[in-house]
């Protein structure tokens, strides 16, 4: 089996808020388009324009209906691997085909030496390995590692393509290892959460969680139209004209 090595000070990961989120599915997108021409190419899709399609997707979007009656909402649920400090399924993987990095914490899968026994997605509580049965090989999300350290890219896109494509900036990246960093700090600032944390794998990605809707305001009481006149429906008008 393989092992885990010394984690680095580095955590590279994303911190998504589900509050600003709106489901649009630009990330997962995007993802797809940056991802079947990149490390983990090809992306398989079977059946891509019929009712029954499927195919590898590194990135995907789940909507919940959450809460009852005033405090009822939709709730758009990103998931992706998270790239976890004790990833179960790099310790099961007879192969070491699945594996994480010490110098930035990222975990991967070398397809050269995967042979599908899908062992790392029984591990993964979290849904997030996919099986490509065209390939005969494991895929997940890699952070686009081949676009983060690409050198020939401008230094403000080097992050992840889910990252660069969300219209409503719920997704940021950056080193979950630093307390310091933008995304620590956010962390910090809005009480970010471990997905399932009693599993104890220790997950880099955070969640933000929506947060509470303000009480709606009192709708104001008209005052009644007075009933003494012309001068004191005009007055009444005047009143209510300067508020």
């Amino acid at each position: 089996m393989t092992s885990i090595p010394q984690p680095g000070a580095k955590k590279l990961g994303l911190v998504i808020d589900l509050d600003t989120c709106v489901g649009c599915h630009a990330c997962a997108v995007n993802c797809k388009e940056w991802n079947t021409s990149g490390h983990s190419a090809p992306l398989t899709d079977f059946h891509p324009y019929e009712a029954k399609q499927d195919g590898v997707w590194l990135n995907r979007i789940h909507t919940y209906e959450a809460g009852t009656g005033t405090e009822s909402r939709t709730v758009h649920f990103p998931r992706s691997c998270l790239h976890c400090e004790q990833p179960a399924c790099v310790t099961v993987c007879p192969t070491g085909a699945s594996y994480k990095r010490a110098e930035d914490g990222i975990v991967l899968v070398n397809a050269e030496i995967c042979i599908g026994c899908k062992l790392c997605s029984w591990a993964c509580p979290y849904g997030a390995r996919e099986f490509d049965e065209d390939q005969g090989v494991m895929r997940k999300c890699t952070l686009c590692v081949d676009r983060i350290y690409n050198e020939t890219i401008v230094e403000a896109e080097r992050v992840p393509a889910c990252v660069r494509a969300c219209p409503a900036q719920a997704r940021h990246f950056g080193d979950l290892g630093d307390p310091d960093s933008a995304v620590s700090q956010l962390v910090a600032e809005r009480g970010g959460i471990d997905l399932m944390p009693e599993m104890g794998y220790k997950p880099v990605n955070k969640y933000l969680p929506p947060r509470r809707r303000p009480a709606p305001a009192a709708k104001p009481v008209e005052a009644p139209v007075p009933t003494g006149g012309a001068n004191a429906l005009l007055r009444w008008i005047d009143r209510a004209l300067s508020r």
